[in-house]
């Protein structure tokens, strides 16, 4: 991107944000050019019979969820390479764009939803047989972060749902509607401000990712199937020693919880430093039923997962 157009986008999102929270200063993109490349490549790396995956042939990892995916070299591909079950990516609407990063200073108009996401799903959904994971009645989740305002974000999300929809699970009817499953099921999460248009659609191409506090809320799983928590509200053990007595029962007990209401469980902000802490904190969170191990280390989730089967 040569520096007139990296000027015009960095004017672009300090416009969109106006009004919202603000805009941290925005970095000089000079590697956006490189970044362009990337994206290129990781389309291009998405091989039709899916020949790169280091996964193909085994079990995918329905409990592996790829937090902050888009951090890796190959986003979704390298968690795919992985066998993982559940990827993460943040949004920001910018320009009408939805773009996927972290923060504001690391946006780049390249790396939008559809180039590293949407366009590479459909690619493999179709060489696949309409399955992410050819062979495996495995519907993966793609939990969207939204970090700008939630209502006009998700309008736009689900603008491009709409024209992927053949990818995804759908509700029809209402929060309460009949539900159709896809090779790829959207939760939205991130700002509040996205329930609302939500809970209004009578068709639906995504579904709500909820708090603790909405558990025993009576709001069915066909809106709200997931129940995400940060792990350090409610908990202090972090993997050294046995786990109290008290915190056990109190996990045991929210995922009895989600489960009798047919939600499933993740917990975010947990240890993720490789070693004996982590994995006694990941058997304790499988031993409770948890549904989705979080992590940024790719490779050592799926050793452990493949290693506790």
């Amino acid at each position: 991107m040569d520096r007139r157009t990296r000027r015009a986008f960095v004017v672009t999102l300090g416009a969109a944000l106006a009004g919202g929270a603000a805009a941290p200063a925005f970095a000089d993109t000079s590697a956006s050019l490189s970044d362009t490349a990337v994206a290129k490549d990781n389309a291009n790396d998405n091989s039709e019979d899916g020949s790169r995956d280091r996964a193909k042939g085994k079990r995918p990892l329905a409990r592996a969820h790829a937090h902050n995916d888009y951090e890796h070299p190959r986003p979704l591909l390298d968690a795919l390479s992985h066998g993982f079950g559940s990827v993460e990516a943040d949004i920001w609407l910018v320009d009408g764009q939805l773009l996927v990063a972290h923060d504001a200073t690391d946006l780049d108009p390249t790396r939008t939803l559809e180039s590293l996401y949407l366009d590479p799903l459909a690619r493999r959904v179709r060489a696949n047989g309409g399955r992410v994971y050819r062979g495996y009645d495995l519907s993966l989740q793609l939990l969207v972060d939204i970090k700008t305002a939630g209502e006009p974000t998700y309008l736009e999300l689900a603008k491009r749902l709409r024209r992927y929809g053949h990818l995804f699970s759908a509700a029809h009817g209402g929060v309460g509607g009949r539900v159709r499953r896809g090779a790829v099921t959207a939760v939205i999460s991130g700002d509040r401000g996205a329930r609302a248009p939500m809970e209004a659609e009578k068709v639906r191409h995504a579904f709500y990712d909820g708090r603790l506090e909405d558990l025993g809320s009576g709001v069915p799983a066909s809106f709200i199937p997931l129940i995400s928590a940060d792990w350090t509200t409610t908990f202090s053990w972090t993997g050294t020693g046995p786990i109290p007595a008290a915190e056990r029962e109190t996990l045991r007990r929210l995922v009895a919880s989600a489960h009798g209401a047919r939600q499933t469980v993740r917990f975010w902000a947990t240890p993720d430093v490789a070693g004996p802490e982590r994995d006694a904190l990941w058997r304790e969170l499988l031993a409770a039923g948890v549904d989705y191990l979080n992590t940024d280390d790719l490779a050592g989730l799926e050793a452990f997962l493949r290693a506790a089967r």
